[in-house]
């Protein structure tokens, strides 16, 4: 089975390098710096789960793609979304399985109208990656995991396929029957988390310390359940309070992406992880007070950097 990683930034590179590592037939669709950077270093992975660098990994630029894959392995920002479609689409072949691993739901849509639904899985990861100044990936936390699946909930051929050749890498990959609930579950903590340390700029440990901070996280939390549930995606069980705790652990460094993206003066997801959610929020009329004063506030970093 070939795959396509779009990408060998942090989460692709690390992903795509586990498989890479275990011997599966895995090509870097990048771009000439990043090509020229593997050539010259390997891909380098620093992680708490086992330090690697791969030599001279298999690397292809946009303009030389011709090949049909099998799998393509989407990781991509949702900002940077129309380019990669540009840049991967002629890798698209009738049989060639598309694996989005980006925030929220929007990204569905868009490659749905290009691709066709059938060619389109759902998926998520979880992982705390990212790239140091000598553009290693280096992973913060030991905590790795990737799900994916047929968004009707079928447990296929195709599915079970990629799992096994994605279970050589050892990254807690594993298909999933109930995926696009999965993805919404994802997205209501990383929204919680995101409008919660983007607005305060801190983690949640020095929010929880403030006053009034754990209500404020808690309201924010109730704020995305609640757009869930319209939609009929519930967050609950052992997830919900599994994040729950997440978001109220006194003394926790943890913060969002984006949060590290504000401080880094990068782009962010402000319309496709937060912006949606109060979309539908607004067409079910549910009411998301902190969640509008969050997006008015990253839409106003957004104006500044531009």
């Amino acid at each position: 089975m070939r795959i396509l990683v779009v990408g060998a930034g942090a989460i692709g590179g690390y992903f795509g390098g586990r498989m890479l590592q275990a011997g599966r037939d895995v090509t870097f669709l990048v771009r000439a710096k990043r090509a020229a950077e593997l050539a010259a270093a390997g891909l380098v992975i620093k992680s708490p789960n086992g330090d690697v660098t791969l030599k001279d990994p298999p690397v292809v630029q946009a303009d030389k793609l011709g090949d049909k894959f099998d799998v393509v392995l989407l990781s991509c920002k949702a900002f940077d979304l129309e380019d990669a479609i540009r840049s991967f689409a002629p890798a698209v072949g009738p049989q060639t399985v598309i694996v989005p691993l980006l925030n929220g739901m929007l990204h569905l849509d868009v490659l749905d109208k290009k691709f066709g639904d059938e060619r389109v899985l759902g998926g998520l990861c979880a992982i705390a990656v990212t790239l140091n100044e000598h553009r290693e990936i280096v992973q913060l936390a030991p905590m790795r995991s990737l799900s994916f699946g047929e968004r009707d909930g079928k447990l296929s051929d195709r599915v079970r396929a990629i799992a096994d050749i994605m279970a050589s890498g050892k990254f807690g990959a594993a298909a999933s029957e109930q995926i696009i609930q999965d993805m919404w579950e994802k997205w209501v903590f990383l929204a919680s988390l995101a409008a919660s340390t983007c607005l305060m700029r801190a983690p949640v440990g020095a929010i929880l310390a403030a006053p009034g901070g754990k209500d404020f996280i808690l309201g924010m939390l109730d704020e995305c359940g609640a757009v869930a549930a319209a939609e009929g995606h519930t967050p609950g069980g052992p997830f919900f309070e599994r994040v729950r705790g997440m978001l109220t652990a006194e003394g926790s460094q943890l913060t969002a992406s984006m949060f590290r993206d504000i401080r880094a003066g990068a782009p962010v997801e402000a319309d496709h992880v937060i912006g949606d959610l109060i979309a539908r929020g607004d067409a079910a009329k549910v009411p998301v007070p902190k969640l509008r004063t969050a997006y008015t506030h990253l839409k106003a970093y957004e104006k500044q950097r531009t």
